[in-house]
């Protein structure tokens, strides 16, 4: 019974918990079987799918099934609206899906200019189009099935209880730390993690780049008016553009130069907003889940 009553009182703590146990999980078993963390980078390549697997399961999964445990049917209709309500103003297509490549361009380009080592990734690739459609196809899968989970379930429940700041506070430090055991696998198997200033970078980079970019998606998720799809568009517009314009080589103090540049701009950024007042409600309140 105190499970059970756990679970009730508790469905947003038990989405993370489910989340991290399934993605995890299957990144766990990966690990431990041949080559597993140390993996050299043919077996990277045969490992990587089970990777991907792991990213994408657990929100998804963990997202519809507690939706239609907590929910029912008629929790899954309403799930299923929001995913298809794209009707909404242009600017907010535009900050969805320009916001990221643009402050990308610009970040880099500026960073350039102190160290040729923060050249566009698309500029310095060999086959532009395959580094472009990699991207996009990363960015398609990501911004899917991960928003399932992180905006489909979790967002809308503490948007009940929070306001637009301390929901995406709550989810972004949680998505952060969600993408340790992956980011620490792929440095490792890639060979990118080889001291400990590279060890730290791939410790905050989570932290330092994502947390901050949540928050910009839980507000465009309420100022759309509870737009799943606008969510999956600016986090597939988010990853594609880290696919697409992070230099192809890039680690240790390079990538907190840029974690760090990068944290600072967007947080400005919202703190330009909370203090425009853009953050006030959005009267979602009355079209959310029960928390």
């Amino acid at each position: 019974m105190g499970i059970q009553n756990f679970i009730k009182r508790h469905p947003v703590t038990v989405y993370f918990i489910l989340t991290f146990l399934i993605s995890w999980g299957i990144l766990l078993l990966a690990i431990g079987g041949p080559g597993g963390v140390v993996s050299v980078n043919e077996q990277f390549e045969t490992m990587l799918p089970m990777m991907i697997l792991a990213v994408l399961a657990g929100p998804s999964i963990a997202g519809i099934l507690l939706t239609g445990l907590f929910d029912g049917r008629t929790g899954l209709r309403e799930f299923r609206s929001r995913l298809l309500k794209w009707r909404f103003g242009v600017r907010w297509y535009a900050v969805a899906l320009l916001f990221a490549p643009f402050l990308f361009v610009v970040l880099l380009l500026v960073l350039s200019l102190l160290s040729p080592e923060f050249l566009p990734g698309i500029f310095a690739a060999g086959d532009k189009t395959s580094h472009l459609m990699m991207g996009l196809m990363t960015g398609l899968m990501a911004g899917i099935f991960e928003e399932i989970g992180w905006t489909g379930f979790a967002t809308p429940r503490l948007r009940k209880r929070y306001g637009i700041l301390a929901t995406g506070l709550i989810v972004g430090i949680v998505w952060a730390a969600w993408h340790l055991l992956p980011a620490f696998w792929l440095g490792f198997a890639s060979g990118n993690i080889s001291g400990a200033i590279s060890f730290f970078s791939y410790l905050i980079d989570p932290f330092l780049f994502l947390v901050a970019s949540r928050v910009l998606i839980v507000w465009v998720y309420d100022r759309t008016g509870g737009s799943l799809f606008a969510g999956m568009l600016m986090h597939v517009s988010l990853t594609a553009s880290t696919r697409i314009f992070m230099p192809l080589v890039i680690a240790g103090a390079q990538l907190i130069i840029f974690d760090v540049t990068w944290a600072a701009v967007v947080w400005a950024i919202l703190a330009v907003l909370v203090m425009s007042n853009r953050f006030r409600n959005g009267g979602l309140e009355k079209n959310i889940p029960r928390a």
